[in-house]
C-alpha cells in the first residue's frame, strides 16, 4: 500500500522503487491500486456533498 500511496503522488525515491519493483507482486499492486482508487473518489465525493449541502 505505502508503493502506491507514493504513485499517486509522483513522488519516490530511486532506491525505494527499485527495491519495490524487484520484491512487489503485479497482482497485489493492482489490488492495492483499485483499493486506493476507490478510497481517494469515496473521499472526493463525501467532500463534494458536504460543500453542495452548505
Amino acid at each position: 500500500m505505502k508503493a502506491v500511496f507514493w504513485s499517486f503522488f509522483g513522488i519516490r525515491k530511486r532506491k525505494d522503487y527499485e527495491s519495490d519493483s524487484a520484491s512487489l507482486n503485479p497482482v497485489h499492486v493492482i489490488i492495492a491500486g483499485l483499493i486506493g482508487a476507490a478510497i481517494f473518489i469515496g473521499v472526493l465525493v463525501v467532500v463534494v456533498r458536504i460543500a453542495v449541502a452548505q
